[in-house]
C-alpha cells in the first residue's frame, strides 16, 4: 500500500491512545484494585511511582535511540512491550508482582513517547511543530474519554481484569496495522556527531529551565490524573461512575486543547504565552478543589483544569527542538520527559501519604498550586536567558537573527 501521510498520523495517534488507556486504566480502577489486593494509598502510590520513575530513567536513552537509529522500529518494540505488561496485570493476584510488572511497563513506555514525537513532527512542517505534538498527545486524551466514559460501565459485569485483557487485544490490532501500512519515519542521524557534541546539550541553561516546568507540568497532571478518581470518591462522596464522568470530561476537552494550544503557539510564534498562561490558571484551579463541593462547581474546576493542563504540551516540548535543532531533538524530548516524570513520580507518591497522614488532599492541592506559581518563575528565567543570548548573537552576526532561535 502507497504511503499516506494522513494515515500515518491517524495510526501514530491511535498507537498512543493504547498506551494511555493502559496507564490510565490503572487510576481509574484504582479504588477497585486497592480493595481487591488489600493495599494502602501511600502502596497504591507506588504503583504509579515504580512504573514512572523506570519510565523517567529511561528517557535521555530511548531519545538518543531513537535519534541515532531511527524511531519507528524503537517505537513498535514499546509499544508491543506495554501491551504485553497490560494483559500480564490482568493475571496477577499478589501486589510485589503487580509492582515489578508496573515497573517493566514504565521500561516499554518509555520506548513509545519520544520515538512517538519524532515521528509524528517528521510528518508535518517545522512551523506546525507544536500543532504536531498536541495531535499526538490528544490521541491519550481520546482514549481517556472512551475510557472513564465507558468503563465504570462495564467494570461491574466484566471485572478490571478482563478490561485489561481486552485492551491488550486492541493494542495488538493497533500495532499490526501500524506496522504493515505506517511510514518508516524520520531516520536516524546521529551517527554522525559525536556524543560529546549531543551530551553538551544537556548542560545547556535553557534546557535545565524547561526541565524545570517540565517537573512541575507532569507533577500537576500525573498527580491529578492518578488521585483524582479517588478524591472525588473519598473526600467529595461521589460514587464512582460520577467520578469518571468527571475525568472523561476533562480528558474531552484536554484532547482538542492539546491540539488548539498548539495551534495558538505557532500562529502567534509565542509559546512562552501560552505556558505562562497555563500556569497560573492551574494555580488558581488546584486551589479550588479544595473548597468546592458542589457537584456542577466540581466539575466547572476539573473541566478548566483539564483546558490548561494540556495546552501548553506541544509549546513547552517544542521549545528545545527551536533552541538545539532537530539533530538532537530525540535527546532534547527525552531530557524534558525525565524531568516531567521525575515531578509526575514525586506527586504521585507524595499526595497519597499526605492522604494517609492527614485524611484530606487539601494539603497535596496546595502544593500543586505552588509548584505551579514556581514554574512561572523558571519561565521568566528562560526568558531572560533566552533574551539575552538573541541579543549576543545579533550583535556577533549584525545580521539576520538565527532562525533557530525562540522568539
Amino acid at each position: 500500500m502507497p504511503f499516506q501521510p494522513g494515515l500515518t498520523v491517524a495510526l501514530l495517534v491511535l498507537c498512543q491512545s493504547v498506551q494511555s488507556l493502559v496507564y490510565s486504566g490503572i487510576a481509574l480502577f484504582l479504588p477497585l484494585i486497592r480493595r481487591d489486593i488489600a493495599i494502602s494509598f501511600t502502596q497504591a502510590g507506588l504503583l504509579a511511582a515504580a512504573s514512572t520513575a523506570v519510565y523517567a530513567v529511561m528517557q535521555i536513552p530511548a531519545g538518543y535511540m531513537a535519534d541515532r537509529f531511527g524511531a519507528k522500529r524503537l517505537f513498535a518494540i514499546g509499544l508491543l512491550g506495554v501491551i504485553v505488561t497490560a494483559f500480564d496485570l490482568s493475571q496477577l493476584h499478589q501486589y510485589w508482582m503487580i509492582l515489578a510488572n508496573q515497573a517493566v511497563s514504565g521500561f516499554f513506555r518509555a520506548l513509545v513517547f519520544a520515538p512517538g514525537l519524532l515521528l509524528i513532527t517528521g510528518l508535518f512542517s517545522p512551523a506546525r511543530r507544536a500543532t504536531a505534538m498536541g495531535l499526538y498527545i490528544a490521541g491519550g486524551f481520546s482514549s481517556n474519554v472512551f475510557l472513564n466514559a465507558i468503563g465504570p460501565l462495564v467494570v461491574g459485569p466484566l471485572g478490571w481484569r478482563s478490561l485489561f485483557v481486552i485492551f491488550s487485544a486492541l493494542g495488538l490490532a493497533v500495532l499490526a496495522l501500524y506496522q504493515l501500512v505506517g511510514s518508516g519515519g524520520p531516520q536516524g542521524s546521529t551517527g554522525q556527531r559525536p556524543m560529546r557534541e549531543l551530551l553538551s546539550v544537556l548542560r545547556n541553561r535553557s534546557l535545565w529551565m524547561i526541565g524545570a516546568i517540565q517537573f512541575v507540568r507532569l507533577a500537576v497532571v500525573s498527580g491529578l490524573a492518578f488521585w483524582l478518581p479517588t478524591l472525588l470518591v473519598v473526600d467529595k462522596g461521589e460514587p464512582l461512575k460520577v467520578a469518571g464522568l468527571a475525568v472523561a470530561m476533562a480528558a474531552a476537552l484536554g484532547a482538542p486543547a492539546n491540539i488548539l494550544g498548539g495551534y495558538i503557539s505557532d500562529r502567534l510564534r509565542n509559546p512562552m504565552l501560552v505556558i505562562a498562561i497555563s500556569l497560573m490558571v492551574l494555580a488558581l484551579t488546584s486551589c479550588l478543589l479544595v473548597p468546592v463541593h458542589s457537584l456542577v462547581l466540581v466539575f466547572l474546576v476539573v473541566a478548566i483544569n483539564g483546558v490548561f493542563s494540556q495546552a501548553y504540551f506541544g509549546p513547552l516540548f517544542s521549545l528545545p527542538i527551536d533552541l538545539f535543532g532537530r539533530a538532537s531533538a530525540g535527546l532534547t524530548s527525552g531530557f524534558g520527559n525525565l524531568c516531567a516524570n521525575l515531578g509526575g513520580l514525586t506527586f504521585a507518591v507524595t499526595l497519597g501519604a499526605v492522604k494517609d497522614l492527614t485524611g484530606s488532599f487539601s494539603v497535596g492541592l496546595f502544593g500543586l498550586a505552588a509548584l505551579c506559581l514556581l514554574g512561572l518563575l523558571f519561565l521568566g528565567l528562560l526568558r531572560r536567558i533566552e533574551s539575552g543570548r538573541l541579543s549576543e548573537r545579533k550583535r556577533a552576526l549584525e545580521g539576520p537573527d538565527d532562525p533557530r532561535m525562540f522568539r
